[in-house]
């Protein structure tokens, strides 16, 4: 960049020393070329040597500084020279100046410019529109709508500005009035308008608007049909999307954005067969490119081909964060925790600077082994670089570090970070009470979701799940019947399958063995093996072997090949004496060759992590191991000879 910016210098050196138009030009092919700060050290060099400026000096300057999207300081140094050099009053330096505040968060200051100005045409009003939309404040734009519409008629660029906003503020009654509007004054015949209407009912509307507006579509491009197939693979429907782009073929061109959509939905299917078709496409017309690649390395991974999606990786020439990323999380969805972390390791040493999403990935690799040193590091990293970032940015980051702390844990120090945070969203709110939950504090969960109330945040379902396995984890029946009331009957949540284990769960653990085969019987349509699991383990607490036996065959019909539930059938009935059924388990077992995967722990000890296999003796301090180890069962036995009373000092 210093070769490129001495290189300008001696260009506009060369050219007459004051030549107004070759600094501007120069400045422009920097800003053009994305060489944002050399544009701004060159304006620095022209005002150095007495450059005269221009209406276009100011506007191309703007273009670098909002670019750069740094400190505000950079904006209103520049606002301050131009008002002084007589400037202020142009119209199109001060539209250049309200994108500057609003690109770096001022949206203050842009609207007290646009107060000031004398005179304001269109493009100013779309400018502070646009601001207001960002911020997603819908109804400051829309006031702003509709004093525009009393001043000047809206164009196509500023009906789009609306409908995105209605897209940001969820809003379909301001966006059908929106389309309304575009069909009164005509402006509804603009194919971009149409796509930005069409996306807006994706955003905001049902399946029936959304199709129906499709319908009316007479221009259809590439941008219309991508947007009903990103809509049909929101909706999860993947049999329309498929129908849809068989429709699109031959009506509009294949391009790269509509591979990498179908690619992305068949990812969250876990439809091989379809992917690897889109994969096969994508090769035979050439439309393969690292964003496509990226796309097809996810959709590997989710289908649990982890060796395709490495050798792509290693394909991709230009690999970036994005495509680490993604790397990085099929590693750590296939259980390949250690290899998310290697790669970690490597952009560390070719000094990538790791982004927001990076670092969410690493805190949920740190997590899955319990390795809290290392949270801590991705946590002071944090701190460092990024805590005065957007919080739009960061919200889902601090969550992570919340839950790393939870999850390795350490609840208390998960408490005083979860007071830290400026900005807690309800994901936030119910990773806390989830926490609290895990650890047996009832109580703390159950007190601190009645602080959120009062904060005035409205629970989900996810919320009330985690409330209601808080309350079983630390046996509080009364209190979870309670909290199951407020759900169903106050807040008009019905509960789904999980919310019914938990208070199987819950029941079971108190005994309340009929009652919780009660609830499964009469108000599950489809139980599946976790809620006759938590009935299971309930009743084998209890000692009630006859439901034992039950609920193992009801978990045996639903996942026959699972090696646990016949060892655990066939332990119970071995404990009464049933032998002859012990021995058909037993035979059952071994016929169909089942085989019960080892247990496995790791272990972190001065940032490094130890795994452990069960009657795994390959470590290389085996033999201290094993001898502390036995050291601690001695000293378990020993103090099992003394009651709590006498250990106490």
């Amino acid at each position: 960049m210093q070769g490129t910016l001495r290189a300008s210098f001696r260009v506009v050196n060369s050219l007459e020393l004051h030549h107004t138009l070759a600094w501007n030009s120069a400045i422009k092919s920097h800003v053009d070329s994305g060489f944002f700060y050399s544009a701004f050290l060159l304006y620095k060099e022209m005002r150095g040597v007495g450059v005269a400026h221009d209406s276009f000096t100011f506007p191309i300057v703007n273009r670098a500084v909002s670019s750069l999207q740094r400190d505000v300081i950079y904006g209103k140094m520049v606002h301050c020279v131009s008002t002084k050099m007589g400037f202020g009053s142009d119209v199109y330096f001060s539209n250049t100046m309200i994108e500057v505040y609003v690109k770096c968060g001022r949206l203050g200051y842009a609207r007290k410019l646009f107060d000031e100005m004398s005179y304001r045409d269109l493009v100013s009003w779309t400018s502070i529109i646009a601001g207001y939309a960002g911020e997603g404040n819908i109804s400051g734009a829309f006031d702003l709508f509709q004093q525009l519409m009393v001043e000047l008629e809206p164009n196509s660029v500023t009906l789009m500005v609306m409908l995105q906003a209605c897209c940001v503020g969820e809003s379909l009654t301001l966006g059908r009035q929106l389309h309304g509007y575009a069909v009164k004054v005509g402006l509804v015949i603009d194919g971009s308008v149409q796509n930005s209407i069409l996306r807006m009912y994706t955003e905001t509307g049902s399946v029936e608007e959304v199709e129906r507006f499709f319908r009316e579509v007479d221009q259809r491009d590439d941008v219309s049909w991508n947007t009903l197939i990103c809509f049909y693979s929101m909706e999860r429907d993947f049999e329309k999307l498929v129908n849809t782009f068989s429709k699109m073929q031959g009506l509009a061109a294949l391009s790269v954005e509509t591979l990498t959509l179908l690619i992305s939905a068949f990812a969250k299917s876990r439809d091989i067969f379809q992917g690897e078709w889109m994969h096969c496409l994508a090769i035979k017309t050439g439309l393969l490119d690292d964003v496509l690649l990226t796309a097809l390395l996810d959709f590997y991974a989710k289908c649990g081909k982890i060796e395709i999606s490495a050798q792509l990786f290693r394909e991709i020439p230009f690999q970036n964060t994005v495509t680490c990323g993604a790397m990085m999380s099929g590693f750590i969805q296939n259980g390949y925790i250690m290899d998310a972390i290697n790669l970690f390791r490597q952009m560390q040493a070719a000094n990538v600077e790791p982004g927001v999403e990076i670092l969410r990935i690493i805190l949920d690799a740190y997590t899955n082994l319990g390795a809290l040193q290392l949270g801590k590091t991705v946590h002071s990293y944090f701190i460092r670089n990024l805590l005065n970032s957007s919080k739009k940015q960061t919200t889902h980051l601090e969550t992570s570090i919340l839950n790393m702390y939870i999850k390795c844990g350490s609840i208390s120090s998960a408490r005083v970070y979860f007071d830290d945070i400026l900005v807690k969203d309800l994901v936030t709110w119910t990773t806390m009470i989830e926490g609290f939950g895990t650890h047996g504090q009832g109580f703390k969960a159950l007190e601190l979701f009645g602080l959120m109330l009062k904060k005035g945040i409205k629970p989900n379902s996810v919320t009330f799940l985690s409330l209601l396995s808080a309350c079983s984890h630390s046996g509080l029946i009364r209190e979870g019947c309670e909290v199951y009331f407020f759900m169903k009957w106050i807040c008009g949540i019905e509960p789904a399958l999980d919310h019914y284990t938990c208070v199987v769960d819950l029941l079971g653990r108190h005994g309340k063995l009929k009652e919780a085969l009660a609830i499964i019987v009469k108000l599950v349509f489809f139980p599946d093996s976790r809620i006759w699991g938590a009935l299971l383990a309930a009743s084998k607490i209890h000692g009630d072997i006859k439901l034992v036996e039950y609920t193992a065959e009801r978990l045996l019909e639903l996942e026959p090949d699972n090696v646990g539930y016949h060892i655990l059938l066939s332990n119970v009935q071995a404990s009464v004496g049933q032998w002859e059924e012990v021995e058909e388990v037993r035979r059952v077992v071994n016929e169909e060759y089942m085989k019960k995967k080892p247990g496995w722990s790791c272990i972190e000890a001065k940032g490094i992590i130890h795994g452990f296999v069960s009657a795994d003796r390959s470590h290389h301090q085996v033999e201290e191991i094993y001898e502390v180890l036995g050291c601690l069962g001695r000293m378990i036995q020993e103090f099992g000879k003394y009651s709590l009373v006498d250990l106490i000092p």
